[in-house]
């Protein structure tokens, strides 16, 4: 990438492992290579936590109720999640990561950013680092990684998807706002389903849209990421790659088509909730110790419980008795219930290791 003044252009590659569970899976277990498998529970309440690609084919996708996945493909094959073997085998990619930088920020297990502007190799052209570092995770994991590349944050994130699987693309300055602007919102990273429904019921349905919004319009309807989302209408993010970044909670919600009136779709929409904080707490060895609970009713009146405990939860089934707890004095709502979510927090490492792990993204 080239740069556009004397300023230097900044060189942002955001690595995705693809399928990653799942591929894991597949990698040690031959039997299951060339087959829909889907990583999770496959009991009644279970969630599917990732799903290969031959599984993707059918429409299963990850945080789907397994009985749902099983009705889309009637010969998925569901393997239990070992978070253990996952956190070594990112480990393995992270230090793959530091031949190149000490500016990795990880979202998750399975991706990463890395700002490769002055990098380790003195490599003076970003897409070349992004392929050697796929072609070393392949070597050294027999796993295939897609990576984006761009001038900031925000499309090196969009562009990794743009050839997966197992492939790259680049967001050049030049193209950076003319990509943005034809991009439906709902497509946009940082951008999730309640947001989405709030931008269409404005008249926002795409980049083009967005752009056209002021920053004081965007910050009276969306509060603290208006100026986030009116730079990125523009191809603008000036978030640094942050080694180090601290969370002090994780959460996850779900805005429900229909609104819920009795306890056990609220028990169902919850639990791909549950599921996915707790895989955020068991990929990064992290405990809480306090359990929220948000409602938000019909008329977008909202409401939180919450829940402290001594000792921080060992088992996701300690999770899902206390959100049970939390939930049942609500029922019967005064109230449809439209929107639910399930926040930790007091978290704390279970471990005394100073190497900060890979994050789980929520």
């Amino acid at each position: 990438m080239n740069d556009m003044s004397s300023t230097p252009v900044r060189k942002i590659v955001h690595v995705d492992m693809d399928a990653f569970y799942a591929s894991v899976e597949q990698r040690d277990n031959p039997a299951l290579r060339g087959k829909p498998i889907a990583v999770g529970g496959s009991a009644a309440r279970g969630v599917v936590a990732a799903a290969s690609y031959e599984a993707r084919v059918y429409g299963v996708h990850s945080a789907m109720p397994s009985v749902t996945a099983k009705r889309k493909c009637p010969d998925l094959i569901f393997v239990p999640p070992r978070f253990d073997v996952y956190r070594a085998v990112s480990q393995q990619i992270r230090e793959i990561f530091t031949e190149y930088t000490p500016l990795i920020e990880p979202l998750s297990l399975d991706e990463a950013y890395l700002d490769v502007t002055e990098n380790l190799k003195g490599m003076e052209i970003a897409t070349e680092i992004a392929l050697e570092v796929r072609a070393k995770i392949k070597h050294v994991t027999g796993l295939n990684a897609s990576a984006g590349i761009s001038y900031n944050k925000f499309l090196a994130k969009m562009a990794s998807d743009l050839n997966k699987p197992n492939g790259q693309a680049v967001i050049t300055p030049k193209n950076g706002p003319a990509f943005v602007v034809a991009l439906p919102v709902k497509k946009f990273h940082g951008v999730g389903p309640a947001t989405t429904k709030k931008m269409h019921r404005l008249g926002i349905d795409t980049g083009a849209d967005l752009k056209q919004q002021t920053l004081e319009f965007l910050v009276e309807h969306f509060g603290t990421p208006g100026p986030y989302f009116y730079g990125i209408a523009r191809g603008i993010d000036e978030r640094q790659v942050k080694p180090n970044r601290v969370r002090k909670s994780v959460g996850a919600e779900d805005t429900f088509s229909e609104d819920l009136h009795t306890v056990e779709p609220a028990r169902e929409g919850l639990q791909p909730l549950i599921e996915r904080v707790w895989a955020y707490c068991e990929a990064n060895a992290i405990g809480a110790k306090t359990v929220t609970l948000k409602v938000k009713y019909a008329d977008f009146n909202q409401i939180t419980r919450s829940k402290t405990v001594p000792a921080p939860l060992a088992a996701i089934t300690e999770l899902e008795d206390i959100v049970s707890l939390l939930l049942v004095p609500i029922f019967p709502p005064r109230k449809g219930i439209r929107l639910l979510g399930v926040s930790l927090s007091s978290l704390e490492r279970r471990n005394s290791g100073t190497q900060p792990q890979l994050r789980l993204a929520l």
